[in-house]
C-alpha cells in the first residue's frame, strides 16, 4: 500500500509539474511592417484615410491560425499577434502609402482636424498561413472620393513564399503581401486623382 501511494504521489507531481511548464511556455508576439518601396512618382498632397479594414472571422483572433492540412487548420497558441489584425493591416497599408504617394497625410484612424480626400476600405476575404511556405492575402479594395463622390474598387490576390523558418518570416511574408496590395491601391488612388483633375480643366 505504501509503494502504491508513493507512486500514486510521484505521478501526481510528475503531472502537476509537466502542466505547470505548458503554462509557463512564453507567448511569442509578431508584428506587421510596411514594406513598400517608392516607385518615383511625384508626391501626392492630398490626405487619405486608411479604414475600416474587415478580416476573415476565421483569423480574426489574437493567435497565428496555420493551415495543418487541406481541409485543416490549427491554433498556435503560442505565437500571436501583437495587435488585431484589423489594425495591424490599416497601419501597415497607411504605411505603405505614406512612401509610395510621398505623402505623411495618411492616416488609419480618425484624427482632429484631418478631413481626407480619399477613404480607402478594405475586405480581407482570405489570410491564409502555410509555415514555412507561403502567406497569401485576397482582398478586395474600394477608393472613395470624398468631394467628388466616386467610388473605384479593385482586387489583390497576393502569394508570397516565406523566406525561412519560424512565425517570424511568416509575419515577413504578410508584410510584403500587403505591400502588393497597397502598390494596387495606390495606383488607383493616382488614376483617380488624374481624372479629377482632368475634370476641371
Amino acid at each position: 500500500m505504501m509503494a502504491a501511494r508513493v507512486a500514486n504521489l510521484v505521478l501526481i507531481v510528475l503531472v502537476a509539474a509537466a502542466a505547470a511548464g505548458c503554462a509557463s511556455a512564453p507567448a511569442r508576439f509578431y508584428s506587421l511592417d510596411s514594406t513598400a518601396t517608392p516607385d518615383g512618382a511625384a508626391p501626392v498632397s492630398y490626405p487619405i484615410m486608411v479604414g475600416p479594414v474587415s478580416v476573415p472571422a476565421a483569423v480574426d483572433r489574437p493567435e497565428f491560425v496555420v493551415q495543418a492540412a487541406p481541409n485543416r487548420v490549427e491554433v498556435d497558441e503560442f505565437n500571436r499577434w501583437a495587435a488585431p489584425l484589423n489594425d495591424a493591416v490599416a497601419q501597415v497599408v497607411a504605411g505603405d502609402l505614406v512612401k509610395l504617394l510621398g505623402t505623411p497625410n495618411v492616416a488609419s484612424a480618425p484624427m482632429a482636424n484631418f478631413v481626407p480626400a480619399y477613404r480607402v476600405t478594405i475586405d480581407i476575404q482570405r489570410f491564409d498561413s502555410v509555415p514555412s511556405q507561403a502567406a497569401l492575402v485576397e482582398a478586395v479594395w474600394t477608393v472613395h472620393s470624398t468631394a467628388g463622390g466616386e467610388t473605384r474598387s479593385g482586387r489583390t490576390v497576393a502569394r508570397e513564399a516565406v523566406q525561412g523558418d519560424g512565425f517570424d518570416a511568416l509575419a515577413a511574408a504578410y508584410s510584403r503581401a500587403l505591400a502588393k496590395m497597397s502598390g494596387d491601391i495606390a495606383g488607383t488612388i493616382r488614376a483617380e486623382a488624374d481624372d479629377q483633375q482632368s475634370d476641371k480643366q
